[in-house]
């Protein structure tokens, strides 16, 4: 008799001990699905903050302009790239990127911690990237400008944000843009003349 109830309550211990295995499992698996994003995008902020702030060799910031999707012959574009040693404005004509004119200036560490802090401090590591087709800014804003910044560390682009000045198209940037592209040209004397030199 004693047997007997052993050889069931054996069965039925193994099956109670599967379930708590398969309940434990689960709960596991829901915690990574449902909970694991938002740490995921923190790490993200986190990581292209960082980046920003490094001052040394191989990190850099830039600023991209186009204007508005016209005539190749009347398109106009620009870009000021700023890194720890070096300043760099580029005015474009056509779709074909062009060279219009080119203005490169040395740089050294101190004033770029001082750019790039500034830069911090008007958020220019807030915003939250988009992916895929929301981060592609062909065609947008066809009747006004479209601003891309980008933070770039050992030539990889750790963050990409835009903007437009086109009502309703916000794109991913969270910061005010006049702030922001003011920075930029500042950084490089009579930026300010090249660019109208473009009609941009």
């Amino acid at each position: 008799m004693a047997n007997y109830r052993t050889s069931r309550i054996i069965p039925v211990a193994l099956v109670l001990i599967i379930i708590v295995i398969a309940i434990a499992a689960l709960v596991s698996l829901a915690r990574v699905v449902f909970f694991s994003g938002p740490s995921t995008s923190t790490e993200r902020i986190d990581t292209s903050r960082t980046a920003l702030l490094t001052t040394s060799a191989g990190h850099s910031v830039e600023m991209s302009v186009r204007g508005p999707i016209v005539a190749n012959e009347a398109f106009r574009s620009y870009q000021v790239a700023i890194s720890p040693n070096k300043r760099e404005i580029t005015t474009y004509v056509g779709y074909l990127d062009t060279v219009v004119e080119n203005k490169r200036l040395g740089n050294n560490v101190a004033a770029y911690e001082q750019f790039v802090y500034a830069l911090d401090e008007a958020n220019l590591a807030k915003g939250a990237q988009l992916e895929g087709d929301e981060n592609d800014v062909r065609g947008v804003c066809a009747t006004g400008d479209v601003y891309e910044f980008r933070i770039i560390e050992d030539n990889e682009t750790v963050k990409h944000l835009w903007t437009t000045t086109c009502r309703g198209i916000t794109g991913s940037l969270d910061a005010k843009i006049i702030q922001l592209s003011d920075l930029f040209t500042d950084q490089i004397p009579d930026a300010n003349k090249l660019i109208d030199n473009v009609d941009l």
